[in-house]
Order: structure tokens, then C-alpha cells, then sequence
């Protein structure tokens, strides 16, 4: 029997390909640690990752800590004594930590203060000197290309273009492009505290004014005129906010609108208006209370939303999607790009990717898995092709998704572990899925045994109706393909649905061996299966090795339909 394709690889991206593991690259062996520190305008961040093999990596640590290196900066192009001595401590600070991780290489780069800085010389020599570490200067153009890479690998753009923008303390900076590369970059002289310095005096504690605010506007426009022709010239589809500025601006309106936390719906030109408004009537005291706004950032943030609001006028943008993913996601994005044999970060599905570095995190059974995910992909097309469900492409998808990570909940323990697997698909941050496909991820993987889905289960709340019939479904399928695979020698090759009618519908395996477990397997799940479909579920055992056929019903027993002596 020829190679069976691997279910993973159907899909549009094909992630999942013969990779060669770290412990093959030289200087980049398994478990090699790296730290990443983005010193920015107005705060420092660091990322450890601890890199794996199977082209894999573990986030160890994140930080940040606001250090306001821009602040009165930009006039005088100087950075202010009292602003690098808090860097530099911040820095000390992270070169320690990254010292406990035991850190086998630090990457630094510093962004819009330092690059314009006349005295950055300073701060460079000081950092080597007390924290060790050699800081590199990017550009406006490389620092739009690393935010680029950062956020388009933690989403799923297929064929569509996307504009990103990432509002910083110094500098805006502005990428068009799809999964596989951009077509735009630019970097502009706008940022939250250069132009909160430009207008007003340190310490300004008063509402803002609409003629004050208007001013702002007209500064930004002035800036992004010249770009704007450009930028239109590269169609895109939808937008994303990198910034705490934007996570911010889009908090605040997700709060008014519902009064919850969340910002997945994005946020639109109106809303923004309205929150801006909101913003420039209050004075500072009480801007830092607003909800949804972080109080660090309540001094700096109507200038954010004067250039956010700008630019979505002049490029016509009616919703921006905030994201948390950046410049740090960038510079690792880029190392990973650059080691021999490690995919391209951006050149694959976010998705893909971030469920097998789940599944590889937490040491599952590869072979299990892929061939749980095959039987259940045969079974959901085969049965879409029988009329027994309506569901498409992106049911599918899903559904290979989570039934790879049905055991990740094994890492914890094999009790209870398809608890323990819906716990971790919910809270693993998975890149490119929305709140509610991880939601419908974590119940398929939570109902892959025990009992199966019921209304009146707690865990049925949160779906909304369609979904709980999706849900019912698809977790048929997950159960049915757990079944034929309860021995994990994968003994059943094929599992396909012949035909489905009155009398019931005809379920054709293909074993290569004796696989009585699986037939008893397959037999437990025909009472829910009937419960989903209206129709009891007749399965036909073909045995490739000894040429026998079997037929099972729903009550459990089996019927020889072609007689076991071999024919003469």
C-alpha cells in the first residue's frame, strides 16, 4: 500500500511537510535559547523563546516596562539624561532575567528615539557597557517590514492583502501585504508622544479642545499627504492594529458598546470618532479612569487617536483588527527565517502552524494523531458526499484541527484528559482563529470520548445554535475516528460512508489486520450516531490482508458477508 498523505497537508498551506529537526542545524540545536528586546519610544519589551525541534519553539518569558525614552526628545533631538538612565535599568534588568534562562543569544534592536537621537551614542555605549548587550539601530522601512512578519504570522490571510499599521511613540509605520510578502512599507515621523510633546506643555492635565484636536489632525495630514497616492495604489482587504495604542482605542470602544472586555469585532471609523471625543472632554484624572484604557498611556493617547483616526480617513479604512502580535513577533519570525532548514515563518498558515507547535509542545503521539485526522476527514467528506451533512470547507478545517490536538490534554494527564485538551486549545493563544473557532476547537476536542455533547451540558452555553448543531456534527466524526484508531496501530486505512437512506448508512473500512477493538469502538459510537443523523449506521470491515468482509449494525454484532476461506 502506497504512503498515506498526511491530513495536515490537504489544506491550503501545507505547513506540515518533511522538516529537518533543530538538533541538524548547527549552532541552533535544540533547546537553544533566545532572548528578543524591542527598545521602543515608549516602552522596552523582551520575548525568551526556547527553540525545539520539529521547527518549533516555546515562549518562556514576555516583559515590558514603560521607560518614555522619547519624552522631550524630539524637538531637540536629544534623548534626556534621566530618560536613558531608566532604559539602561530596565536593560540591566533583562539582560539579568535572560541570564537565568540560561539565554544562549540576545537580540536587541532600538527603534524611532534612538534613531534620531544625536546622542544615541550614549545610550548604545551604556547599554553594552551595563547590560551587555549590543543594541542595533533599525529603520523606519526594516522596523514596518519586522512588525509586518510579526503579525502576519499569528493570522490566516489566504489570497487576501492586508494593510498593518503599528502607531509607536516616535513613528507610525505602515506595511500592505499578504501571507507570503508586502508590497508596501512605510515609516512616518507620527507617534503618540512626539506629537503629545509638539502640542502640548509636559504635564498638560486638561480636557482637549476640537480646535486643538483639529490641529492634530492637520499635522498628521501633512505628514501622510505624500504617501497616501502610494499606499491607495495597493488594494487591501482588511486592516490590523499592532500598537497598544490601537488595542487600547479599540478596548475602550468594545466596553462602550457592550460593556465587556474584548476587542475581537475591531474597531470602526465611527467608533473611534466617538471615542475620541469621549477622550478630549476629560481631563487627565479622570481619561485614566475611562474603561478599557490602560492609565499609563491616558497622557498620550488622544495624539494616537488623532493619527489613527487620520489615517483611516485618507485610506478609507471603515475597521481595523486589533492584534497583540508586533515587532518582537517580527524579529522572531525573521531569526527563524534565517536558519537552514526551518520554514519560512510567512510563507505558511499561522494556523497550521501554531496547532502542530500545540501538539509538539505537548509531546503527543504524531502517528495517533495524524491518523485520527485522516479517518475523520474521510468520514466528514464522504458523508458530505452522501447527503448527510451540508457543512464545508471551513467545517473541515476545523475539524482536522482539533481532532491533531484531541490528546494534548494526555501532557497534563490521561485522566480526564479530553478535559484537559479543551482547556489548552482555549488558552494556548492558537494564532490566526477567532474566539469562536477556538471555542468550537476546544468542544470538539473536549467530546472526542466519555459522553457526547448535550443542550444540557454547561459547555453548550457559550455556542450560539448553529454552532451547537456543528458541534453535534462534527463530534461524530471525531468519535467515530477516535474509535477505529483504539489500538493506535492505525490497523483501519480507509473509512468512507457508501450510501445513507432508509435502511441506514453503509460505512466501508478498510483494515489491514485483525482490528476487533476498533469494530467493538465503532459499534459503542452507532447509538449516537443515530441520535445525530436519524438513521442507524450499518459498517463494512474489508480486511486487505485476508480479503474478508464484515458487517456490523447498530446492535453490536458482527455478520460475515463474504465467506473467510479464500477463494479457490
Amino acid at each position: 500500500m502506497g504512503t498515506e498523505p498526511d491530513p495536515l497537508s490537504t489544506l491550503p498551506s501545507k505547513l506540515y511537510a518533511n522538516v529537518s529537526s533543530l538538533e541538524q542545524v548547527p549552532g541552533h540545536g535544540e533547546g537553544r535559547i533566545v532572548a528578543f528586546i524591542d527598545i521602543g519610544t515608549n516602552s522596552i519589551r523582551m520575548m525568551i523563546v526556547r527553540l525545539l525541534s520539529g521547527c518549533t519553539f516555546q515562549v518562556l518569558s514576555r516583559q515590558k516596562e514603560v521607560v518614555r525614552l522619547g519624552d522631550g526628545e524630539f524637538a531637540e533631538k536629544i534623548i534626556r539624561d534621566d530618560a536613558i538612565d531608566r532604559a539602561v535599568a530596565v536593560c540591566r534588568n533583562y539582560a539579568a532575567l535572560a541570564r537565568s534562562f540560561s539565554t544562549d543569544e540576545l537580540v536587541a534592536v532600538a527603534t524611532s528615539a534612538a534613531r534620531e537621537a544625536e546622542n544615541k551614542n550614549i545610550l548604545l555605549t551604556r547599554l553594552r557597557h551595563e547590560s551587555s548587550m549590543d543594541v542595533r539601530v533599525i529603520s523606519g522601512r526594516e522596523e514596518a517590514r519586522l512588525i509586518y512578519m510579526g503579525v502576519v504570522t499569528g493570522i490566516q490571510l489566504d489570497e487576501k492583502q492586508a494593510l498593518f499599521v503599528d502607531i509607536g511613540g516616535g513613528s507610525t509605520e505602515i506595511a500592505i501585504g499578504g501571507q507570503h510578502g508586502c508590497s508596501a512599507l512605510e515609516s512616518l515621523l507620527l507617534g503618540s508622544i512626539r506629537l503629545t510633546n509638539q502640542f502640548f506643555p509636559r504635564y498638560h492635565e486638561k480636557p482637549v479642545t476640537k480646535k486643538q484636536y483639529d490641529r492634530i489632525q492637520s499635522a498628521v495630514r501633512e505628514v501622510i499627504g505624500p504617501v497616501v497616492p502610494e499606499l491607495s495604489a495597493n488594494p487591501f482587504a482588511i486592516a490590523y492594529g499592532s500598537s497598544g495604542t490601537i488595542i487600547n482605542l479599540a478596548e475602550i470602544a468594545a466596553r462602550s458598546r457592550n460593556g465587556r472586555t474584548g476587542n475581537e469585532e475591531g474597531l470602526t471609523r465611527s467608533e473611534l470618532a466617538r471615542v475620541a471625543s469621549l477622550l478630549c472632554s476629560l481631563p487627565l484624572a479622570k481619561r485614566r479612569k475611562v474603561p478599557g484604557i490602560n492609565p499609563e498611556r491616558a497622557d498620550i493617547i488622544i495624539c494616537g487617536a488623532a493619527i489613527l483616526e487620520t489615517l483611516m480617513d485618507a485610506l478609507i479604512i471603515d475597521r481595523i483588527i486589533p492584534t497583540q502580535r508586533g515587532l518582537q513577533d517580527g524579529l522572531l519570525a525573521d531569526y527563524l527565517s534565517q536558519i537552514r532548514d526551518f520554514p519560512l515563518m510567512a510563507q505558511h498558515s499561522s494556523r497550521e502552524r501554531s496547532v502542530i507547535q500545540l501538539a509538539r509542545s505537548c509531546r503527543i503521539n504524531e502517528h495517533h494523531a495524524r491518523t485520527v485526522t485522516r479517518l475523520a476527514r474521510e468520514l466528514f467528506r464522504s458523508a458530505g458526499e452522501c447527503g448527510l451533512h451540508t457543512l464545508g470547507e471551513e467545517e473541515e478545517e476545523l475539524l482536522v484541527y482539533a481532532t491533531y490536538l484531541h490528546d494534548v490534554g494526555s501532557f497534563i494527564s490521561y485522566a480526564r484528559h479530553h478535559l484537559h485538551s479543551s482547556y489548552l486549545i482555549r488558552n494556548a493563544d492558537l494564532a490566526g482563529f477567532s474566539t469562536r473557532e477556538i471555542l468550537l476547537m476546544s468542544h470538539l476536542a473536549r467530546y472526542h470520548r466519555k459522553k457526547p455533547p448535550k443542550e444540557k451540558h454547561l459547555a453548550m452555553v457559550p455556542l450560539e445554535n448553529p454552532d451547537r448543531e456543528r458541534l453535534r456534527i462534527l463530534s461524530t466524526f471525531v468519535r467515530m475516528a477516535e474509535s477505529l484508531d483504539r489500538s493506535h496501530a492505525g490497523l483501519v486505512r480507509h473509512a468512507r460512508f457508501l450510501s445513507a437512506g432508509a435502511e441506514g448508512a453503509v460505512l466501508e473500512l478498510t483494515a489491514v489486520s485483525a482490528c476487533e477493538l476498533e469494530i467493538t469502538g465503532i459499534g459503542n459510537e452507532s447509538v449516537y450516531f443515530q441520535r445525530v443523523f436519524g438513521m442507524p449506521l450499518i459498517t463494512r470491515v474489508i480486511s486487505t490482508d485476508i480479503a474478508e468482509l464484515h458487517e456490523r449494525t447498530d446492535n453490536g454484532s458482527v455478520h460475515p458477508l463474504l465467506d473467510r476461506k479464500k477463494s479457490r
